[in-house]
């Protein structure tokens, strides 16, 4: 059919459509995918009957009799796509771009420096202090163990080797390794001692020992994402990530555990645990990446974030976690999950290192097109005293949201609602308890000098939003739905990955669209907060902040806030996974920093001064040191 008979086809349909009371057009997602279930050759008058009622919708029995034609005809053009078995790597024919009109990226320097002048020394470890046994440096910071390198008083190969060590013993205990790359790790560690010989330095990641989250291709090795039927698939490159931290002379030691297609924390083999307190999760979906950077069995980590990835563990586990701004770091080589949202950043033990490895891997890579060229300046003499900080005080004041039996649930849905009372109280007590910690950091930045000024962020509905990621995860994973290996997954239930896919195929197209639009208006008003501040201080165990900004693509900064006291609440008996402050006694507390779109570095600064002050990131879980 050429271009011409097609469009005419295409307004047919939509006379037809519009002449049976079909003006949005809203039944047609569900009646493919009905058609889709039932695997039937043809669309019939009954499954347009289903999938009307599924849309609220009536079409009078004339009127669908006119539609099965031109419905077999669309059906068909579904089924030649499909035809083309689209791999994850091959992005829709747009891109999502976090700046508003009016606002545009700072001006990038012509060639970017990937990697900062060496730094002078850090005061927390002389030469007196240098342990004999390493393992004792098993939880300095990036920036610690990098002078120690280059001043040649440890080696990279010594290194390496320590922590492939602790990996080895701690990961029966913790479940975050999937792979380790032994072979590259120690060639690696090597070249990094000789260059270091021959004079050549190659920045603060010299010699440093990482782990990649097991969505990042690393050539010759398994990237599983985790997930039951991928065990043994191997893209064959490295992804820009990975390329970029390998010429910064970084060393993968290994490939970190992710709950099963970026979702969770449980995985093919197991579940990824909380070092603080191994009867829970670590959260996920970046598990690995937090866990084992917590257990100090790593330097660092790159996890990746497409709705709290990189904020749930970091909470959890007690690390500092930097989601950047979208658009800031290339995902070439990483498995897509929702194109417009998905993001990759640094799991660190301080804000300090997270700049570190950013000034590593951000800036364009010529095949992720999503990525600008703006410039990341990392100055740790930046006089943050001069930064706008706002307080988005109605987030810390509220509770958790008044949970509602479901509308016109039936006897035994509210039988099962109430029966759920005493869980809705526990989970207030908690937050009442973890209250004191925002409080008194908030307390903390006054005392810093920080004059903060009350902000709202939007309210919008903000959850309906977020279905897009749902819509965009099915499609990048059509083929596993469409060939029943969902089945393979790890994790089967209502809120899990087969079943939101199966749903997100009934989601039409006008609401997409109307989703984006709503996405535009949260875009547009948070723009209008960073006006006023550079700096948003949240909870961050408020989930509206949390979807909020990652549908603006802002950027993010996770710090440990503490560790709950003898004192705290129980947690649950069963850790659902539902909530990353399920708390427990001597278990780490967090605080969010958000920041404008492109000033992640002035956003890092101003988080290591609140670390500086409060030396929380210091704090490591006993029984792994």
């Amino acid at each position: 059919m050429n271009k011409h008979s097609a469009s005419a086809s295409r307004r047919q349909f939509l006379v037809i459509c519009t002449a049976a009371g079909v003006a949005s057009g809203f039944f047609a997602g569900a009646l493919y995918a009905l058609a889709a279930t039932k695997r039937e050759e043809k669309i019939n008058g009954d499954m347009i009957d289903q999938a009307a009622a599924l849309a609220g919708i009536t079409i009078p029995p004339e009127k669908r009799e006119a539609m099965l034609s031109k419905l077999n005809e669309q059906r068909q053009a579904y089924d030649a796509i499909r035809q083309l078995h689209l791999p994850n790597d091959v992005p829709p024919a747009f891109r999502f771009d976090p700046l508003v009109p009016g606002k545009t990226p700072p001006p990038s320097e012509p060639e970017p420096v990937r990697t900062s002048a060496a730094l002078s020394d850090p005061p927390a470890i002389a030469d007196s202090e240098i342990p004999k046994d390493l393992e004792k440096l098993a939880f300095a910071t990036v920036r610690e163990l990098g002078v120690l390198i280059r001043r040649g008083k440890i080696s990279a190969v010594d290194l390496t080797e320590m922590y492939l060590s602790r990996l080895q013993r701690y990961n029966p205990r913790l479940k975050f390794l999937i792979t380790l790359t032994e072979d590259r790790a120690r060639a690696q560690g090597r070249e990094a001692d000789a260059d270091l010989g021959k004079g050549r330095y190659r920045g603060p990641l010299h010699g440093i020992p990482w782990g990649a989250k097991d969505l990042l291709s690393v050539r010759g090795y398994p990237t599983t994402w985790g997930a039951g039927g991928f065990q043994q698939q191997v893209v064959d490159q490295d992804a820009t990530v990975v390329r970029r931290l390998d010429e910064a002379g970084a060393v993968l030691v290994a490939k970190l555990s992710l709950g099963a297609l970026a979702m969770g924390d449980k995985w093919f083999g197991g579940r990824t645990r909380n070092p603080w307190n191994t009867n829970e999760g670590s959260s996920g979906s970046s598990a690995g990446s937090a866990s084992a950077t917590a257990a100090g069995c790593v330097a660092f980590a790159i996890g990746s974030e497409t709705l709290g990835s990189i904020s749930s563990p970091s909470t959890r586990c007690g690390t500092t976690g930097f989601r950047p701004t979208f658009g800031f770091v290339p995902r070439t080589g990483a498995m897509a999950l929702a194109w417009t949202m998905d993001k990759l950043g640094p799991i660190c033990r301080a804000a300090e290192d997270c700049a570190l490895v950013m000034q590593a891997i951000y800036g364009p890579d010529g095949s992720d097109l999503t990525v600008r060229a703006a410039p990341f300046r990392w100055d740790e003499n930046l006089d943050w005293k001069q930064l706008r900080v706002g307080c988005a005080k109605s987030l810390f004041e509220k509770g958790p949201a008044a949970e509602k039996p479901p509308e016109g649930a039936s006897a035994d849905e509210l039988k099962q609602w109430e029966s759920r009372k005493p869980d809705r109280e526990a989970a207030r007590i908690r937050h009442e308890y973890d209250r004191r910690y925002d409080t008194a950091a908030l307390d903390a930045l006054r005392g810093m000098g920080v004059e903060l000024q009350p902000v709202e962020l939007p309210d919008l509905p903000l959850d309906a939003i977020a279905l897009l990621l749902n819509a965009e995860a099915a499609a990048a994973f059509d083929e596993l739905t469409l060939t029943n290996r969902d089945e393979l997954l790890t994790e089967q239930g209502p809120e899990d990955w087969p079943n939101l896919f199966r749903v997100a195929r009934f989601y039409p197209a006008v609401e997409y669209i109307q989703a984006n639009r709503a996405r535009t208006l949260a875009m547009r008003q948070v723009a209008k907060v960073f006006q006023k501040v550079d700096v948003v201080v949240v909870p961050s165990s408020n989930d509206a902040q949390l979807i909020l900004s990652n549908l603006t693509g802002h950027p993010a900064v996770i710090v440990p806030n503490g560790l709950r006291g003898k004192d705290a609440p129980s947690p649950p008996p069963v850790d659902t996974g539902d909530d990353d402050s399920i708390g427990g006694p001597g278990t780490p507390v967090s605080l969010t920093f958000l920041g404008p779109l492109y000033q992640d570095a002035a956003l890092l600064a101003f988080a290591s001064a609140y670390q500086r002050t409060t030396a929380f990131h210091r704090l490591h879980p006993p029984g792994f040191s």
